[in-house]
């Protein structure tokens, strides 16, 4: 294949904050009249882009959010990652190895990943080459932001290998003609798998998987 670049997911990726972010908004979800557990919460919104979670929650809301939703959402997440956020189990170690280019292309906004990122040591490794649903129209699950992520790294989209942990991130790199690689951390791995995705476990297994692609015949 000669990978050419590896684009990391952000949140469930790189740092270990779906589970937060998603018991915050299931919690301000019930408060407005639509109650959800965490675990739905990850179910339903965990990959999408803050416009796509927003609109899908007002559809089964049965009218607009709230004016200062997300206002109280980001608040509510930025008190937990000061509280408790880490990095994913043995992220940091792999992702400082790696011998390809790498980037990030997360449906978070850029102070959200500079926060994330920042208090697990990770940005200064990214810095320059991470990029956010709000750059582009459409963010995950449409190939957008992936394919705006290899343009902006100089990088042939059937060569780019793309890391994630939610069904709505791999339909995107898939439909961008890149590999998807599912982490099957939160999300089950045969949801991963059914979008399209080859699964993995442990952060550890990741190198050699990239290096048995890099070494496979380019996909027609």
């Amino acid at each position: 294949m000669a990978i050419e670049l590896v684009i990391f997911d952000c949140d469930g990726v790189l740092v270990d904050s779906e589970r937060l972010a998603n018991q915050v908004l299931a919690e301000l979800l019930t408060s407005v009249g639509l109650p959800t557990t965490t675990d739905e919460s990850i179910a339903t919104y965990m990959g999408l882009s803050s416009a796509s979670w927003t609109a899908l929650a007002a559809e089964k809301l049965g009218r607009p959010l709230p004016d200062d939703f997300l206002d109280r959402y980001h608040a509510g997440v930025f008190e937990a990652f000061e509280r408790e956020l880490e990095e994913v189990p043995g992220v940091g170690e792999v992702v400082r190895q790696l011998r390809w280019p790498t980037c990030v292309a997360s449906s978070g906004e850029h102070e959200r990943m500079r926060l994330t990122l920042g208090r697990t040591g990770l940005h200064d490794h990214f810095d320059g080459r991470i990029y956010s649903a709000t750059e582009v129209e459409r963010g995950k699950p449409h190939p957008d932001l992936f394919l705006h992520a290899a343009d902006m790294m100089g990088a042939d989209p059937a060569r780019c290998v793309v890391v994630e942990d939610s069904p709505f991130g791999v339909r995107g790199a898939v439909a961008a003609g890149m590999r998807a690689l599912g982490y099957a951390a939160m999300t089950p791995a045969a949801v991963l798998a059914a979008e399209g995705a080859e699964t993995f476990t442990s952060m550890a297994e990741l190198p050699a998987i990239l290096e048995r692609l890099d070494a496979e015949p380019l996909r027609p």
